[in-house]
C-alpha cells in the first residue's frame, strides 16, 4: 500500500506539471488573463514556503523572520531598479546575493541560541529590518515604492504575464529539485539528524552549526528569490514584505503542507490560496473557518495532505520516536 501511495503522489505531482505548464493557454483561451499574476504569486509563495520548510521541516529550525529574506530580495530589486539597473541578468543575481547575506549575518548569530530564543532572535532580526526600510524615505519609507518590472533583453520586458508566470514556474521547479537533491544527500541526513539530536550529532563528529548555517543560507536564497518575482509581479514592494504577519503565513502553508515531503510547502501554500476567507461581509466567520481548517493539520505531524499513507495508519514523520523492541528471553540491546 505505501508503493500505490507514493505512486499515487508521484502522478499527482506528473499531472500538477502538466496543468501548470497548460494553465497560461487555458486562462488566455477563456480571456481571464488576471489568472496569470493570480497563479504566478502562488508560484511565488511557494518558493517562498518551501524555503521555510527546508530549515523548519528538514532541520528543525522554527525561524519566524524567514520573510525578512523575501524582504531584502524585494527591496534589493527595488532599489536597484531605481537607481536603473534593471536587467534581470544583474539586478537578480544581486538581489540573491543581498538576501544570502542577510542570512548569513543573521544564522551566524541566532544558530547559538535553541528553542524559544532562536525564534525570538529570528523575529528581532527580521523587525530590525522591517523599522530600517520603514525609515527609508528616499526609498518609499512605510508606504512603499513602485517598482519597474526587470528586463530580460533591452525593449523585452515582464511585462508579459506569460513570461513570468513560466519563469515562476521554472524558479518553483528548480527550488524543488534543489530542495529534493538536498535533503537526499547526506547534507540532508546530517541536517536531519541535528534536527532529532544535536548532541549526538556532534558527538558523532558532525559540525552541526556549519551544515544549520548552510542549510540557513540556502533557505534565505530561495526566499529572496520569491521576493524577486513579487516584486515584478506587483510592481511594487513595501514593508509589509518584511512583516512578521507574513512570516507567520509561510509557517502555516508549512504546517499545513506537512514538513517530510520537499513539496510540502507547495501543497500547503496552493490550499492556503483556495481554503482561505476573502468574503469581507463576514470577515470573522471567514477568519475563525480558517482557523479551524488548521486544527487537522496541527494533529498530524506530516500536515493534512499527507495525513494518511493510504494504508489505513497515521503517517510517521522521519523524525517520529518509535518504540524499540527489545528481543524475547535476550539481552537488552
Amino acid at each position: 500500500m505505501g508503493r500505490l501511495a507514493a505512486r499515487a503522489r508521484g502522478g499527482l505531482a506528473v499531472g500538477a506539471l502538466l496543468l501548470s505548464l497548460l494553465f497560461p493557454l487555458a486562462a488566455l483561451y477563456a480571456g481571464q488573463d488576471y489568472l496569470l499574476s493570480f497563479a504566478a504569486r502562488i508560484l511565488a509563495f511557494a518558493i517562498a514556503a518551501t524555503s521555510l520548510n527546508l530549515i523548519l521541516g528538514y532541520g528543525g529550525l522554527v525561524s519566524f523572520g524567514h520573510a525578512a529574506f523575501v524582504g531584502v530580495g524585494a527591496y534589493t530589486l527595488g532599489i536597484l531598479a531605481k537607481e536603473g539597473v534593471r536587467s534581470a541578468w544583474v539586478a537578480w543575481p544581486l538581489s540573491l546575493l543581498a538576501a544570502a547575506l542577510a542570512a548569513l549575518l543573521i544564522g551566524s548569530l541566532a544558530l547559538r541560541t535553541r528553542g524559544i530564543y532562536f525564534i525570538m532572535i529570528t523575529l528581532a532580526f527580521a523587525q530590525m529590518l522591517y523599522y530600517a526600510v520603514v525609515s527609508l524615505r528616499v526609498y518609499g519609507g512605510e508606504d512603499g515604492m513602485a517598482v519597474p518590472r526587470s528586463l530580460l533583453l533591452p525593449g523585452l520586458g515582464l511585462e508579459n504575464g506569460v513570461l513570468l508566470y513560466y519563469l515562476a514556474l521554472a524558479a518553483l521547479g528548480l527550488t524543488l529539485w534543489i530542495t529534493h537533491r538536498l535533503v537526499q544527500a547526506p547534507f540532508g541526513w546530517v541536517l536531519q539528524a541535528a534536527r532529532d539530536n544535536p548532541s549526538r550529532a556532534a558527538c558523532l563528529g558532525f559540525p552541526v552549526f556549519q551544515f544549520q548555517l548552510g542549510a540557513f543560507v540556502i533557505a534565505g536564497t530561495m526566499a529572496g528569490m520569491a521576493g524577486v518575482l513579487l516584486a515584478n509581479l506587483n510592481g511594487w514592494v513595501s514593508p509589509s514584505f518584511l512583516s512578521w504577519h507574513l512570516s507567520g503565513q509561510l509557517m502555516m502553508m508549512v504546517i499545513l503542507g506537512g514538513p517530510p515531503p520537499p513539496g510540502g510547502g507547495l501543497w500547503g501554500q496552493g490550499s492556503t490560496w483556495f481554503w482561505k476567507p476573502s468574503s469581507p461581509s463576514s470577515p470573522s466567520t471567514g477568519s475563525f473557518s480558517w482557523g479551524c481548517s488548521f486544527l487537522r493539520p496541527c494533529s498530524c505531524p506530516r500536515g493534512a495532505l499527507w495525513a494518511w499513507e493510504g494504508s489505513g495508519e497515521p503517517a510517521r514523520c522521519p523524525g517520529d520516536h518509535q518504540e524499540v523492541r527489545r528481543p524475547s528471553g535476550g539481552v537488552p540491546p
